[in-house]
């Protein structure tokens, strides 16, 4: 929402490196900004400062002590870290946040953060015992709660920490009539400075900086308390045909104790029905409501938790709330649904267009649960009055609303809009008792509202604590006190009309390619450690450096495609670094919220870079693959023989940037297409007759061509054994080759060509299937953007599709297989087509483990490439290699030539294509 840049960025590797900077800083009189994964939504982490990034390098748990439930953590801790390593020992750090698979332990802090569950579990500031901490002059300190005694001795020195401890007591007890006066506030709270917490006692600066958004101290180190996990889960979905309706089922659900309450309006559910990520997910669900309500109840059993959550069934049905309810307590279960309760704010995200988006400026109001109700009818009458539409979602439990208007910040008028709908939503949130922010704090969003939330007093009172604490004013400023207005310092204002830019992609839909860039929300989904599981995005997850997470690349593409001239700019060679290490897996297409397209993006500017710079040597001879390797088949084994001695493959690495390390494919002479010229017929199943399933094109891609034609064979083998008629498509590569590397020019004659080849077959309902997901995934993906032509697309699938239909009508029966296979999809796979045929052909053979074990790191051509090679490794070597190697036992399974290429290299294993599995338990 904000935008303003920083004055350079630091990466602290300790808390030395921290007070020297702070202290630095402070001698020059330049701002500090400490910053973790940078997700806040009210630019509490954007400010002309020198930005302390303490994600790449203090993000280490430093000590877990199960027995007291305390964890010493650095700032730069990702949450769902903290709580893999407690849940160990049945414990996690309780305040439950969405973005807990990137949010740090110190922005948490910062924030004071919480979640589903705070009605149970409280806030951050509710879990932190101690701190660590540097002061505004580069001092450091150790913050705690203190006696009376430890607090006397504390005042008597003259240095800053001193002053504070010595004038803050004071502060606080001349703000007591003003504290008085809102004892009725809501206890719910992320905004403002904790100056009540001191009232109540005990004197604890550690929880009273909880919240102060790096505007005090600077967190090095902190102290948590951890909170056992529960031993079961039950949760009711309610469902209902309004929101108020669902809202008015609360009160029910609160008596009978649940630990967290969530409700998701029509709105968002219609988003969700509209979503191909998210439609199956309302397999579980009942009829077609138009509200839920997710009640989360715990227990020592399931017996006991479900219990308690038939209380809830039995008053609902009681009071006649909602028409159906239902019940879920395994893991397969909870899953969906709490990915459905969970995907609101990516749904909102994604659901605006190149002009309008969803802000988040009113974003986490909460009012006592009681009003909520009537609270939330008058809050869509204020938007309704303006003119808006936005979504409803939220901690019912917790009274809190998440609410995103649908607005175009690039107009003044819309600006204006902000601003009265802001103002208008405080008032009335101050007249139910409520607050204006409960869980994203304030930042320039809502610390100039402040004064009006806390009263003259208060406010005042909370200016002397900054100047008590930062009398030259460099920590973080502009937050909680003296803020500028809410409109200033916006980004879509400061981002200037983008200049036309003729590209090869089709990126219309999005007004252009900076639109494509500006999908992104900066919500940070791509900085999730590799221990949260997914793909998305390898690079960061090797690196931890922002510049190589999609945010980052969409956020320098942007700023590239704001120039005058945007065609000289992609070809810059700044530009080029942060695109470098993109693998172009297309996981951001698939699992980021926004489904940024940062691999056809990428390729869009490599093009243009190619254009003005030329094309090195390495890039046309990976952009010339399929005719190389069919070169190289046609003179093997002499290929072979000359281009693996190790002075060759120095030559290689020295003039072509091709790591000798790596190893290089071998080529097989009976490739593909010299068996298929001369094949014998395949016999057919039992009771089927040949070609009376119609007619298949199978894609003889290079690989399968040329390097792998086993895997190919199996597959036409197993098509015509199941009755389908082959015809085998060899003669034009799918482009991916070129795709990958940029050469847009010829990728757009070869897949032209192609799709020529294929669309009269795919007109007549011709299926077109092939064995490398890469390749098939181009035909469906990027022919469309480039061409303009999608009547291939439709018909393309994984030949596995094919061949699970005949294994489920019994065509196809197969012998028991291995007794475990590990399988693991190819990243353009599981983007583009999806991993479940390949499974499920698996699992008619074996039990079947799906490696949720990310990218592989080799992506093609970049795990061959010299500067490439020991990310692509390490990468490798975080999930998928230690899976593997610690199932000795088991057959290993992979959809794509680079996966097994890269399973080879790392772990000495074997990996087969499914197919190869299929046809050795079908053929014997």
């Amino acid at each position: 929402m904000y935008r303003v840049r920083p004055l350079g960025v630091v990466f602290p590797r300790h808390a030395e490196d921290v007070a020297t900077t702070v202290r630095l800083c402070h001698q020059a009189g330049v701002a500090v900004l400490p910053r973790g994964a940078g997700t806040s939504h009210c630019g509490q982490t954007v400010g002309e400062a020198v930005v302390l990034d303490f994600s790449k390098h203090m993000n280490r748990i430093l000590a877990l002590d199960p027995e007291r439930g305390l964890a010493r953590v650095q700032p730069g801790v990702v949450q769902d870290e903290l709580n893999l390593a407690a849940g160990a020992h049945g414990l996690f750090f309780a305040p439950d946040t969405s973005t807990s698979n990137r949010a740090t332990l110190g922005g948490m802090i910062g924030n004071n953060s919480c979640g589903s569950r705070s009605a149970r579990y409280g806030m951050t500031i509710d879990h932190v015992e101690g701190l660590e901490v540097v002061l505004s002059d580069g001092t450091p300190a150790s913050l705690g709660e203190l006696s009376a005694a430890e607090l006397a001795a504390r005042s008597t020195s003259d240095t800053l920490e001193g002053r504070i401890h010595r004038r803050l007591p004071e502060i606080v007890d001349s703000a007591r009539p003003g504290l008085a006066e809102q004892t009725q506030q809501f206890w719910r709270r992320a905004g403002g400075y904790r100056l009540d917490r001191l009232a109540e006692g005990p004197f604890d600066l550690a929880k009273f900086v909880v919240g102060a958004e790096g505007t005090l101290v600077t967190v090095t180190e902190a102290l948590v308390r951890l909170t056992p996990k529960p031993k079961a889960t039950v949760m009711v979905v309610g469902h209902f045909d309004s929101t108020a309706a669902c809202i008015a089922g609360t009160d029910a659900a609160m008596r009978t104790g649940a630990a967290g309450i969530e409700m998701v309006d029509n709105f968002i559910l219609d988003l969700a029905r509209r979503s191909p990520q998210h439609e199956h997910l309302f397999g579980a669900l009942e009829g077609d409501p138009r509200a839920l309500m997710f009640a989360e109840f715990y227990g020592d059993t399931v017996a006991e938790a479900g219990a308690v959550a038939d209380g809830l069934v039995a008053a609902w049905r009681t009071d006649g709330h909602g028409y159906a309810t239902r019940l879920a307590a395994t893991d397969a279960e909870l899953a969906p649904l709490r990915a459905l309760r969970k995907s609101g704010l990516g749904l909102l995200m994604a659901a605006g267009d190149s002009t309008e988006r969803s802000v988040a400026f009113v974003e986490d109001t909460a009012v006592p649960p009681e009003h909520l109700a009537e609270y939330t009818t008058r809050f869509a009458e204020i938007l309704d009055h303006h003119g808006l539409r936005a979504g409803f979602y939220g901690h019912a439990s917790a009274g809190c609303l998440h609410v995103r208007p649908f607005m175009d910040l690039t107009r003044p008028d819309q600006v204006a809009t902000m601003r009265e709908v802001a103002e208008e939503v405080c008032d009335l949130a101050l007249s139910y008792g409520g607050v204006n922010s409960s869980e994203h704090g304030d930042g320039y969003a809502r610390s100039e509202f402040n004064r009006k939330i806390f009263g003259d007093a208060v406010y005042e009172a909370m200016r002397e604590v900054k100047a008590l604490f930062d009398p030259d004013g460099i920590m973080n400023p502009g937050k909680i006190v003296d803020a500028p207005p809410m409109t200033e310092n916006l980004r879509e204002p400061t981002i200037p009309v983008a200049a036309p830019l003729d590209t090869h992609f089709d990126f219309t839909r999005y007004g252009g390619m900076r639109g494509e860039a500006e999908r992104c929300q900066r919500i940070g989904a791509c900085r999730k450690p590799d221990t949260s599981g997914g793909v998305m995005c390898p690079s960061f997850m090797a690196t931890r450096d922002e510049e190589h997470s999609t945010r980052g690349r969409a956020n320098a593409l942007v700023l590239a495609l704001s120039e005058p001239d945007p065609k000289a700019a992609l070809g810059g060679d700044r530009l080029n670094e942060v695109l470098d290490l993109c693998l172009e897996c297309k996981a951001c297409q698939h699992e980021c919220p926004m489904s940024v397209d940062m691999a056809t993006l990428k390729s869009e500017a490599l093009a243009h870079h190619h254009a003005q710079h030329g094309t090195d040597l390495r890039t046309r001879i990976f952009g010339a693959t399929r005719r190389l390797y069919r070169l190289g088949a046609m003179a093997a084994p002499l290929t072979n023989a000359l281009a693996h001695p190790k002075p060759v493959r120095a030559l290689m690495q020295k003039f072509a940037g091709i790591d000798s390390r790596r190893p290089l494919p071998g080529f097989r002479r009976d490739d593909l297409l010299r068996w298929n010229r001369s094949r014998p017929a395949t016999p057919t199943a039992r009771g089927v007759a040949p070609g009376e399933r119609g007619d298949v094109v199978f894609l003889a891609d290079s690989f399968t061509s040329h390097t792998e034609p086993d895997i190919g064979r199996a597959a036409i083998r197993l098509l015509e054994h199941a009755g389908w008629r082959v015809r085998v498509e060899s003669r034009v590569c799918c482009a991916r080759p070129q795709i990958s590397k940029g050469l847009l020019p010829q990728a757009k004659k070869v897949a032209g060509k192609l799709v020529a080849e294929l669309a009269p077959e795919a007109e007549r309902g011709v299926r077109i299937v092939g064995c490398e997901p890469s390749c098939v995934s181009t035909l469906c993906d990027e022919h469309p953007q480039l061409l303009g032509d999608s009547r291939v697309a439709g018909s393309a699938s994984l030949v596995e599709d094919l061949l699970l239909e005949a294994l489920e009508d019994g065509t196809l029966a197969p012998s028991p297989g291995p007794e475990k296979v590990l399988f693991h999809g190819h990243c353009h796979q599981k983007a583009v087509l999806g991993t479940t045929s390949s499974a499920r052909l698996l699992e008619h053979l074996s039990e079947v483990d799906v490696l949720d074990a990310g990218c592989c790191g080799m992506a093609g051509s970049f795990g061959f490439e010299t500067e490439h090679y020991e990310l692509s490794m390490r990468i490798g070597g975080q999930r998928l290699f230690p899976a593997i190697e610690g199932s000795a036992d088991a057959a290993v399974a992979a959809t794509g030539v680079s996966c097994r290429q890269q399973v080879a290299h790392g772990t000495g294993r074997h990996a087969k294509h499914p197919v190869e599995l299929l046809h050795d338990a079908v053929f014997g």
